[in-house]
Order: C-alpha cells, then structure tokens, then sequence
C-alpha cells in the first residue's frame, strides 16, 4: 500500500546514464570444445554503450569461469556487473563472481557491463571460456522492439483458463505479452499481508477469485519486515509456494511479491531478497504463472539506488528462471517518482539492462489523479509498466471509496493494455478491502459479502478477457 505505515502491515556501482532503451540483439559463437558466447549491446549513447555477456556451458560442469575476448576499435569497460572485469590494452577477461561460478552442462552464466568507445562500436568476433577458444562471430545493433526470442509458433491452446491461453508470458517492446508474441491484459487482486489474514486464501475464497471474478491473476504479498518474513523465512517461503501453486491449479498467474514498504530502502533486505529469490525462482523455475515483483514500495530512495538493487536480486532469478518477467518497483511508493517530485524520466534515461523487465506503478484513486494519470500515459509509450496495487480510495486504505477516479484509471489502463492488481482481496477493516469485515472466518464469499470497493472491482475484473492468439 502507498505512503502510510500500516499497523497491520557491491557488486558493482551506480550505471552510467543511459539515454534510451536499446533491444538485446546478438549473435553467438559457439566451439566444439563445448562452450558458446552470446554477446549483446543493449544500449549506445554518445560514445557510451552496455552489453551484456552470456556463457552456455555445452561440456562438463564447469566451477568457474572466465570469459576473455579482444576488443579491436577502442572500446574499453568502464563498470561491471556478477562479474570481475580487467582490461589490459584491448584485451578484456571477466571472471565469475563467486556465486555464479557453477555451471552446469547446458547451464548458463551471465554478466553485464558498461563502456566507451572511440571510433566505431566493433562486436568481438572471437571468444575464449577458462583459454579455450569458442569460435564464432557475435553482432549488435540495437533496434527499436525487442522480438519473441523462439521462432516455433505455440499449438493453440488446450484450455480455457488465462494460463492455459497465455501461457509463458514475456516482455516485448512495452507490452506484456503471451506465448504467441501478442500484447495483452492481465486484471486481478492482491492479498494483503499473509502474516495478518492467511484465513482469507482458503479454497473457497480462491475459488470465489477464479471461478466467480474471473481473475487472471494473484498478487501474493510476502511482507519483508512488519512481522513478515524476517521473523520465519522457511515459513513465509513455504506459504507463497503454496499460493503460487493454488493460483495455478485454478490457471491463474501469481506475482511472488517482496513486499518492502518499511524501511523503504530495498537495500537493506538484499540478503534476504537473494535469499529468497533464489528459493522460490529455484522452486518455480519450470512454472509457467509466475511473476516475480522483486520491491513493492521503494521510497525515500533513488532511482540509482533502486538500480543498485536490481542489478544484484535480477541475476539471481534469472539464474533460475531465465524466461521470467521480473518487475522492479520505482521511486516515490512506486509512483515512477511522481510522489518525489520527480518523474518515469529518470527510468527511460537509465532502465536496466535485462529482457523481460517491467517496472511497477501504483496508485490509490482518492489520492492520485489526473497529474498521475498523465504519467502512466506518458511512460507508457516508452516503458512496460505494471500497476501491481491499485486502490479506490485514499492512500491511506481507507475513506471514501472514489468510483469516478477508479473508472477514469481503469479506462485508462485498459486503453493501454496495462496490467493491474487491487489492493486488496482481503476481509480488512478498512473501506479499500473487498470483502466486508470477518468474512474470512465464514465459508461464504459471495457477492452480498462485498463491500462498495469489492462490487466495484469485481464489476471490472469479471468483465471478458481478450487474449488474442494470432
């Protein structure tokens, strides 16, 4: 939730300023001797530029790894990262970083950086992996929409449900977009605090949100601190490995949230987050509903500090799940810094440099209007944003519940087919709740126990898909 405290509820430093959102664009190299290089510049600015380096190990499990190549126009790293870089002359070798070290046959590594170059921007032609040679050519020229990685058009659809239709999800351009490469919209709720009302995810109210909302989605909302997973990791773990499984045996998809809110700074829980992370990524890997939402409410921070975060937790999944959309909360309660001051500006100048990225917007509708609204609009022509918690009323959970500014922020989500999450499908004291306090102690989870917040988003979520396949 926004801007309140709820009583219920390096590796490497700061990037350069990039000034645009270049698309992976690579070529690999690949040698008998069983390794493979893909090499990628994401982003040129001036005499600027990143890339981003990925190892496949295709022979034997590999303990470490240094990846080394030749620059041949100029070119020289700057700042690395889950990566140690040296560069003598044009010569470049980049060992692991410890915990990335392992490779398994077939496994991959990954690591990124950033860099001058004078003249023109040559792509390495020649690789080596611990000295042995993996041959090949790599190229990258940046283009404006990233496109489906897989060339296989999927079979139609089996069932019916938005997991069944959508399947793996992925980012391309500044859509989300389905298994056939189509943009779309995914609509649902978030629980509130599992620590506070786990009497609410039951079978009949997650039925309720499936079968009778129509949902496509379950945000899960792991508080981090405020009596959450700090005070029983293994028993907050198991619990959002159990909703990520119910959400898709009722084919809905899950947002494993890391819910930070207080301290604001999601640098203080970065071990946890690793922690974490690696657990359920490793867990869900083979999933197909999962999303990751890595801080739910930054604040009190920078953009750059935001990123320092990102550029540790993202590698960690990605490990795992690499095909994983991953979202990353923005400054100002993920206001994309409007509740700074500041604005989606600071992103686009310097996003991060991973596929699959999305970056996190919420909004409470008493509280943030149409100056909010003309950001999203703005920002969404140039970044994929999440709405991953939504109110109808004020910031504060509470208060009047504001139906003319939720319809005029749904209707304008939807005319961008952006995503969106209600805060909250939960039995709380409190007017944004959607079911009418003590319902979670019943069985019943009809419509007469709805509160005025609950009709209303149910009213705009049970509405009918569209979920284009070709």
């Amino acid at each position: 939730m926004s801007q309140r405290t709820r009583a219920l509820g390096s590796l490497f430093a700061a990037l350069l300023a990039m000034t645009g959102i270049g698309a992976i664009a690579g070529t690999s190299a690949q040698a008998a001797a069983g390794c493979k290089v893909d090499y990628a510049v994401t982003n040129q600015w001036g005499e600027g530029f990143g890339a981003n380096v990925t190892l496949t190990n295709l022979g034997d499990p590999l303990t470490s790894w240094t990846v080394g190549w030749t620059f041949s126009s100029g070119q020289r790293i700057t700042q690395a990262w889950n990566g140690t870089a040296t560069q003598s002359g044009n010569a470049v070798s980049v060992r692991d970083a410890g915990y990335n070290g392992v490779v398994r046959t077939g496994g991959t590594a990954s690591f990124g950086f950033n860099g001058t170059w004078s003249g023109s921007n040559a792509v390495p032609t020649q690789f080596t992996v611990n000295g042995v040679a993996c041959t090949g050519s790599a190229g990258s020229t940046p283009t404006p929409t990233p496109t489906p990685t897989s060339t296989t058009t999927p079979p139609p659809p089996t069932g019916t449900t938005p997991l069944a239709i959508n399947g793996q999800l992925s980012v391309c351009g500044v859509n989300l977009c389905n298994q056939y490469g189509k943009p779309i919209q995914l609509r649902g709720a978030s629980t509130h605090g599992l620590q506070w009302f786990p009497g609410c995810y039951n079978t009949s109210s997650l039925n309720t949100l499936a079968d009778d909302w129509k949902a496509d989605v379950l945000r899960i909302a792991m508080y981090v601190n405020e009596d959450g997973y700090v005070t029983d990791p293994s028993g907050f773990t198991a619990r959002v490995n159990t909703l990520v499984d119910q959400a898709e045996s009722r084919g809905m998809y899950s947002i494993i949230d890391f819910h930070t809110l207080t301290p604001g700074d999601p640098n203080v829980n970065l071990e946890n987050a690793k922690t974490f992370f690696r657990n359920v990524a490793t867990r869900n890997a083979a999933k197909k509903n999962v999303i990751y939402e890595i801080a739910n409410e930054p604040n009190g921070v920078t953009w750059e500090q935001i990123r320092t975060y990102a550029n540790q937790v993202i590698p960690i999944i990605k490990a795992a799940d690499p095909d994983a959309v991953i979202i990353v909360g923005t400054r100002g309660w993920s206001s994309l810094g409007v509740s700074n001051g500041s604005s989606s500006a600071e992103i686009v100048a310097n996003p991060l440099a991973f596929s699959n990225i999305m970056y996190a917007f919420h909004f409470y509708a008493a509280s943030h209007q149409d100056n909010y609204r003309a950001e999203v609009r703005n920002a969404a022509t140039k970044l994929p944003i999440f709405v991953t918690e939504w109110g109808t009323t004020s910031a504060t959970g509470g208060g009047t519940v504001d139906i003319a500014s939720s319809t005029a922020w749904l209707d304008l989500l939807d005319s961008l087919k952006i995503s969106h999450v209600n805060w909250t499908y939960s039995d709380a004291n409190e007017s944004s709740a959607a079911f009418r306090p003590g319902t979670c102690a019943g069985s019943s989870y009809g419509t007469g126990q709805l509160t005025q917040s609950g009709q209303f988003v149910r009213s705009r979520i049970v509405t009918a898909d569209s979920f284009p396949t070709s």
